[in-house]
């Protein structure tokens, strides 16, 4: 089979390799129809997640239909379209059971690795390093499924792989990001980062009835986007001092909710911005956090910071006085895909109140040939490049 493979910094390939089999009685084997370059992907493609190895198959955010299932998987059958969760789940650990399906107990082979870095090990991914169980990724034309008698969500045939193919990351993940904010009727909530995860975040921020959303980002296209689609006020931090536009936005108070959508590639020109890319570029941090820090800074008393954006290491310069001097309150982690996949699937066929169509952030389209160019083109942010979906068939 095609697979999108990892060889290094800036360096990824479309490679030949043994086509995935039946590990497991529990497993499915899933033809990709569509694939994503996620924002998280980028941090693997930047050469800043740790235990990566050569030869490694990309991606997370993928679907496509079913061709094979273990003895064990009795809710699929061949030819059942599916989009399949990021973070892989047992469904039948602690966790698990309580809905917190990407911190699943048992899905990362490598849970001792894990647990050395951040006290305990979270559920394995697809196709993010062997911190996370090295897993292959679906940025291919075939991908083992492990857990597949609760991972997959099958999906109509009326709706179109770009319609759906985001229920597998970033919808679900922009929707907890303002779940996670508890947003109140009236409130003010400011998002930094308007990527993908972004852009959903502040439509879903509008769901849970906020009164006014406020993006922040230095990519035109982004905030035109966040205008256009999300509804709402836009701030480019090139050309607007952050903190002192918040403020005056909000008469003094500061927004009630914040969303840190960004994570650990956080771009800025302030001291501490500069301050981090130097210690990145030294090896000396793994994560630049500015947007963080402006974040913690920003949100008003007792107000609460939630956040999607994915950290890495050990930070550096964290503001967490500020944060306790304010009674902040925090929510992070990774997403609990399958909690939400069904719930948003119905928004998606119009059976929810809010029905729409997420394929609106689609900007490029590439055949999976064209991988290495699609990386480098969403990494540079050329063309007006929000979101690349790759078409593995």
């Amino acid at each position: 089979m095609k697979c999108v493979c990892w060889h290094g910094k800036h360096d990824v390939r479309v490679e030949e390799a043994p086509d995935p089999e039946i590990l497991n009685p529990r497993d499915a084997i899933i033809r990709v129809t569509s694939t994503a370059i996620c924002g998280s992907d980028l941090h693997l493609y930047d050469g800043v997640i740790p235990t990566m190895k050569k030869g490694d198959i990309l991606g997370h955010e993928f679907m496509g239909e079913v061709i094979e299932v273990g003895t064990d998987v009795r809710n699929l059958r061949r030819g059942d379209r599916v989009v399949v969760p990021f973070a892989i789940g047992c469904g039948r650990c602690f966790f698990c059971k309580r809905g917190l399906w990407s911190l699943c107990d048992n899905s990362n082979p490598n849970a001792a690795l894990a647990a050395k870095l951040f006290g305990q090990s979270g559920a394995g991914l697809f196709g993010y390093s062997h911190l996370y169980g090295g897993y292959a990724g679906g940025q291919a034309e075939l991908v083992r499924v492990p857990f597949a008698d609760v991972g997959p969500c099958k999906v109509p045939d009326h709706l179109t792989d770009e319609q759906v193919l985001f229920l597998s990351d970033i919808l679900p993940t922009g929707y907890m990001a303002a779940e996670n904010c508890r947003i109140e009727p009236g409130d003010t909530v400011a998002v930094w980062g308007c990527g993908p995860v972004g852009q959903f975040a502040i439509r879903a921020a509008w769901w849970f009835g906020a009164e006014r959303v406020i993006a922040i980002d230095h990519v035109p296209e982004r905030l035109k986007m966040a205008e256009e689609f999300g509804n709402a006020e836009a701030i480019n931090f090139e050309e607007t001092n952050v903190p002192e536009a918040l403020l005056e936005m909000t008469a003094g108070i500061g927004p009630d909710r914040c969303i840190d959508a960004v994570g650990m590639e956080a771009h800025g020109s302030s001291p501490d911005a500069i301050y981090d890319r130097v210690k990145q570029v030294a090896h000396l941090t793994m994560d630049r956090i500015h947007a963080l820090r402006e974040a913690i800074y920003c949100c008003r008393k007792g107000g609460t910071l939630s956040i999607p954006g994915v950290y890495a290491g050990l930070l550096d310069k964290v503001p967490l006085g500020a944060a306790f001097a304010k009674g902040l309150r925090m929510e992070m982690g990774q997403t609990h895909v399958h909690r939400y996949m069904r719930p948003l699937l119905e928004r998606i066929s119009g059976n929810g109140k809010l029905g729409f169509d997420p394929s609106y952030i689609i900007t490029h389209r590439f055949p999976l040939e064209a991988a290495p160019e699609a990386y480098k083109l969403f990494s540079e942010r050329r063309e007006n490049c929000v979101k690349v979906v790759l078409q593995a068939a």
